[in-house]
């Protein structure tokens, strides 16, 4: 594509893909929401972006695969994966991008993504972690930024973070009950990101869907204050309850 006067090679996800993304911004966070299987799926994308070699390519995650938040039922915006060594994308590039999504064209191919070297470095952990902390006091480029850059939510980053997100992103959810779980998305980058993993996730998104719709239909307006926004999570609460405690269908 060309965006803004310059050349992008933009990878998206293979139609029929099982994963849903969502994002939200909050406590000054930009998340990026998903479920343990969204959630490895994420990590394989940032490893693999991480040994890109071709100038201007970048990843878009964006409808079909893009949801409404699980808290309010909003619109999420899309996501961009930017190798920062590789791909500049300024405000201009990325405006154009979000005008042209979602992507209508016929793709020009298909990309093999190869992803050996993370299913190595989760069977090492302490060894990939003492590998990034070396890489890290020899002066490993650590840079990255998670920003809304032309109504996206860009998370950019050097080689050794994409691959350092994605051996977190691809943990999230492995150790302990509980019901869901969070990596951060670089600890100096510019700006604030995070995954967050919610094992209930796509009921999280239906019953949350539902809550913005009664609630709204009830205040008879699409104004939402905070108020509002805190009934709708009370409500999705509520709408799951419901959910579970509905009888199973008779057998026909």
């Amino acid at each position: 594509m060309r965006l803004d006067g310059r050349e992008y090679t933009v990878l998206g996800l293979r139609p029929g893909t099982a994963a849903g993304f969502a994002t939200n911004h909050y406590h000054q966070t930009w998340h990026i929401l998903s479920d343990r299987h969204g959630a490895r799926l994420l990590a394989r994308l940032l490893w693999g972006l991480s040994y890109a070699r071709r100038p201007g390519t970048l990843i878009v995650i964006d409808r079909p695969f893009l949801d409404p938040t699980p808290f309010e039922g909003e619109v999420s915006d899309p996501v961009v994966l930017v190798p920062r060594h590789l791909t500049p994308l300024d405000e201009g590039a990325a405006r154009a991008l979000r005008r042209s999504l979602p992507l209508r064209t016929p793709p020009d191919g298909t990309v093999r993504w190869r992803t050996f070297g993370l299913d190595q470095a989760l069977a090492d952990h302490d060894g990939w972690r003492g590998t990034v902390r070396d890489e890290y006091l020899h002066g490993g480029d650590f840079r990255s930024e998670v920003a809304r850059r032309g109504g996206l939510v860009m998370a950019s980053a050097s080689p050794w973070e994409l691959r350092d997100w994605a051996v977190s992103s691809a943990r999230l959810g492995e150790h302990g009950p509980y019901g869901s779980d969070h990596t951060f998305l670089g600890e100096d980058c510019v700006g604030s990101g995070e995954v967050q993993m919610f094992r209930q996730y796509r009921a999280m998104v239906s019953s949350a869907v539902v809550a913005r719709r009664e609630v709204l239909a009830e205040d008879g307006g699409l104004d939402l204050p905070q108020t509002v926004r805190e009934r709708i999570w009370h409500r999705s609460a509520e709408v799951r309850r419901r959910t579970a405690r509905r009888p199973a269908p008779a057998p026909v």
